[in-house]
């Protein structure tokens, strides 16, 4: 009877509103089966996949230039919302020692970030007590760049949120723009703000297709940075990593002591009982495809991603938000006045009665009159399918032009949630 019921989801494969994994080999398959009872917090019972954790954690803080890798605090989490509350925490923390070292109070922490950020970010302002301070996107500031900062900063400011792919159109931000920004705050006020990297997509892409981009902890101001194992990480659903810098960036008050092997383990999460096999699935791809195999996937995607969009940009009624050269993400829009017949949300609708998966949805506070359309590219979309997906688009796209009126009942809702 479940399985009758899930056959109502749908093909997951052909679901690109999502970022999460939806493809793995045969062997990775199997250790996910020979793990399901695995938890992961019980690290007496399960020593082997706490020190597989480990592994992970020293490659990751490895990858993004820890000044030491094997000191880095970090931990394997539920998801990048996890991993961002942990990293928000710290943050908090960090200015509230910081401010009874001083003699100060400790009202009214505030975080600044784009108004781009994922919804995570939002749900930890509002759980955490932060006050959340948006930076306004818009045509001549698509994203967070630094050149509004000091409008929004002050020594109330807990860090500055960067997002190393926006979930909108792909978009990596400003990190080191960011950092220069705040560098002259610190010059011109005296405040030093550290910044976060909200990598949940991007940190797991850039050190492979984009190495000479100065974003991670090569920047002194990056405190720490989080990311989705289960995005391009390339594990199926329920990890996330977050790392800091060093033990400076990670209060001690925040760390739990467990007895470990006869030894004293660190140990952080708000998840007390979570599974261990996805870590496990993690280490696998780790030795499995190591750089190479990583950097040959991730661009893979990305060349799919942007043969994607050159079709898309060569339809008369499409104009590109993004093409898919920073991660495999890639958006678009109607042109301007083109059609009163149909809209975006109409061609979502279309290619969902074809078993595609495509969200139409407004841009954020201050370009909310904007409506795009998002294909995320992930591992497993051959462009194969990719080929037959344009076919369907430009059917779609054919049929939506000859409407002689528009169609009944508009069909544009609230939009998709990030």
């Amino acid at each position: 009877m479940v399985h009758d019921e899930t056959m109502l989801d749908g093909n997951a494969r052909l679901n690109l509103a999502t970022f999460v994994t939806t493809w793995m080999d045969d062997e990775a398959k199997q250790l996910y089966a020979d793990a399901f009872d695995k938890n992961m917090i019980d690290k007496d019972e399960y020593p082997q996949t706490a020190a597989i954790e480990q592994y992970c954690q020293r490659i990751l803080a490895e990858l993004w230039h820890a000044p030491d890798p094997a000191a880095s605090p970090a931990t394997s989490t539920i998801g990048s919302s996890e991993a961002c509350m942990l990293a928000g925490l710290a943050l908090k923390r960090r200015w509230q020692h910081a401010r009874e070292a001083a003699g100060a109070d400790t009202a009214k922490p505030n975080l600044v970030m784009s108004s781009a950020v994922q919804v995570c970010w939002e749900k930890f302002c509002n759980y955490f007590e932060v006050e959340p301070r948006f930076v306004p996107v818009s045509d001549e500031h698509p994203w967070l760049d630094g050149s509004q900062l000091d409008q929004y900063v002050d020594e109330r400011t807990i860090g500055v949120v960067a997002i190393l792919g926006v979930t909108y159109t792909g978009a990596y931000e400003d990190v080191a723009g960011i950092q220069a920004a705040l560098d002259e705050i610190e010059r011109t006020r005296g405040l030093d703000v550290p910044i976060h990297v909200d990598g949940a997509s991007g940190a797991m892409i850039a050190p492979f297709l984009q190495p000479e981009l100065v974003w991670d902890f090569r920047l002194p101001r990056v405190a720490s940075i989080n990311t989705s194992g289960h995005k391009y990480g390339l594990v199926y659903p329920g990890l996330g990593w977050v790392v800091w810098r060093d033990a400076a960036a990670l209060p001690e008050s925040m760390v739990f002591r467990v007895s470990y092997l006869g030894g004293d383990m660190p140990t952080l999460a708000l998840n007390f009982s979570r599974p261990g096999a996805q870590v496990l699935l993690q280490f696998y791809l780790f030795l499995r495809l190591g750089r190479e195999g990583y950097t040959r996937i991730q661009d893979g995607s990305r060349e799919v991603a942007m043969h994607l969009s050159a079709g898309i940009a060569a339809m008369d009624p499409f104009e590109l938000v993004s093409d898919g050269s920073t991660i495999p993400v890639f958006a678009w829009r109607l042109r301007h006045g083109w059609s009163g017949n149909w809209n975006l949300f109409d061609l979502s609708d279309r290619l969902r009665m074809r078993g595609w998966l495509v969200p139409a949805y407004p841009m954020p506070a201050d370009l909310e009159q904007i409506t795009v359309q998002r294909i995320v590219v992930r591992n497993g979309l051959s462009m194969d399918l990719a080929e037959s997906l344009l076919d369907v688009i430009r059917e779609e796209v054919a049929y939506l032009e000859a409407l002689d009126a528009p169609l009944p009942r508009p069909t544009r809702t609230g939009g998709f949630a990030h």
